[in-house]
């Protein structure tokens, strides 16, 4: 195991490994511990007890954060005709059909963040699954990213909407803002975020869903939060 920084050894000292936090404190540990000279990502990572091989229980969705992310996001659009125009106008990044699937294809083109397809698009962009998929890039109308409404999307993407989906330990990653956002805001992220998680616990799950919760910054230690604290 590599050698952790100064920085990581000092704020490693202000949380206490075997405590499980309540929400306010751990918030408040994490923000203490960011000891980076930029502006660090709040992170949260959420173990449920769903077994995501199975289809009857994914876990998949989409929130705006009431605060957003505090990081501007790149947004590709798959349109045509009238939608094509509506992705411009809506502040799309980038907006097109064939031509960019083939960039991507070719040059390995990745200058975006999120990928938006209307459904009469999912022809063209399905060819792409092999490369957008391991990348989380794919398109899903589970996450709002397949649409007609590529104006609102676009919309919701830059104001701060965040997918959040299982990996294949069954956790989920999900940025929650940045340290400069203070507190209060991180708080209200953090609770807006695991209401939607709570909301889309599949029937099939059984037994405890919230297995557990950690917030860390980008270059800092995990803080635990006590699950039961939580919703």
């Amino acid at each position: 195991m590599p050698k952790r920084g100064k920085n990581y050894q000092e704020a490693r000292k202000l949380i206490d490994r075997a405590t499980l936090y309540d929400v306010e404190e751990a918030i408040d540990l994490a923000v203490q511990s960011s000891k980076a000279k930029f502006d660090e990502t709040v992170e949260i990572h959420v173990k449920l007890g769903v077994d995501s091989r199975h289809a009857d229980q994914q876990v998949r969705g989409a929130i705006v954060l009431p605060h957003g992310t505090g990081k501007s996001r790149k947004v590709l659009v798959f349109a045509k005709g009238e939608k094509l125009k509506e992705a411009e106008a809506g502040g799309a990044d980038y907006a097109g059909g064939e031509e960019l699937a083939d960039k991507i294809k070719n040059e390995n083109w990745f200058d975006f963040d999120v990928v938006v397809a209307t459904p009469d698009m999912m022809g063209t962009v399905g060819k792409l699954g092999k490369i957008l998929g391991p990348k989380g890039l794919m398109p899903n109308p589970k996450s709002g990213t397949v649409t007609m409404d590529v104006e609102r999307a676009i919309k919701e993407i830059k104001a701060g909407k965040v997918e959040y989906r299982l990996d294949k330990t069954n956790i989920i990653h999900c940025p929650l803002g940045k340290v400069s956002f203070g507190k209060e805001k991180l708080d209200e992220n953090l609770k807006a975020l695991m209401e939607a998680i709570i909301k889309a616990k599949p029937a099939a799950a059984k037994g405890q869903y919230l297995k557990s919760v950690t917030i860390a910054t980008t270059m800092g230690p995990g803080v635990k939060i006590n699950p039961q604290k939580i919703g």
